[in-house]
């Protein structure tokens, strides 16, 4: 069997984290694909959400945090540094595109200390939301990525999305409480987290070997950035430009 990869990148961007994020999909790895990866402050909804819907848009221009828009499905989330975000890409078709990484993020989460159950769109302890899913899928593989509150308070997330409207559609975000890792009694640090992750993505679907990006995920993000990340009209409404 073909070893995995584990990304070890960072950009300060979250525009160019969300377009290298998307670009580990596109360029059809052959094994699968783990990166750890956090963002400054920002918020960021899904493909097809409609930021009036999802966001205290007053609240973010007051305080300058920029509103930003993703290829994968699923709903809004808030980033901050103290939000671990999990990508795994998976090549090939699979009937149960989460599956995979529900299963490490919850062994990550046993291993740090909690109970988790897995619940609708997202990782629980007890009644609170500490982690949610999203998937992406192309002819050629999957990506799946998750939000881990590590250290982000319920107070601030709730500080910048919409509660749940009272004409629920297709598209909007399942609102649930949520809390940290910290808000329940875990504070292990970033390292130690990260090395749970690891351990258990290992575990459950085999070997990752560290490596940089490659040339073709680094020219793939720069494409990205070009059609998508750096256009403002993509994150607005989720318009292109054209190559």
């Amino acid at each position: 069997m073909t070893a995995g990869s584990d990304v070890r990148a960072a950009f300060t961007d979250p525009a160019e984290n969300l377009a290298f994020d998307e670009a580990l999909l596109r360029v059809a790895p052959e094994s699968p694909v783990l990166w750890l990866w956090r963002n400054p402050v920002c918020v960021v909804v899904g493909r097809g959400q409609r930021i009036a819907r999802e966001v205290r848009v007053e609240e973010c221009e007051r305080d300058g945090v920029p509103v930003l828009r993703r290829a994968s499905g699923g709903g809004t989330v808030f980033h901050d540094p103290g939000n671990l975000n999990v990508t795994l890409v998976l090549p090939g078709p699979a009937d149960r595109p989460l599956e995979a990484l529900g299963q490490v993020m919850s062994a990550a989460v046993d291993h740090l200390g909690l109970v988790p159950r897995i619940g609708d769109r997202g990782l629980f302890v007890g009644e609170a939301k500490l982690c949610g899913f999203a998937v992406f899928r192309t002819k050629t593989g999957l990506l799946a990525h998750s939000t881990l509150l590590v250290e982000t308070s319920a107070a601030l997330v709730g500080r910048y999305l919409t509660s749940a409207p009272p004409d629920p559609r297709p598209l909007d975000s399942h609102r649930s409480p949520v809390a940290s890792l910290a808000e329940h009694g875990i504070r292990p640090g970033f390292p130690a987290v990260e090395a749970a992750v690891r351990a258990a993505a290992s575990q459950i679907l085999g070997t990752f070997v560290p490596r940089p990006p490659t040339s073709a995920e680094r020219d793939r993000q720069r494409a990205l950035l070009h059609t998508r990340y750096h256009y403002p009209s993509w994150h607005a409404d989720g318009a292109q430009r054209a190559a």
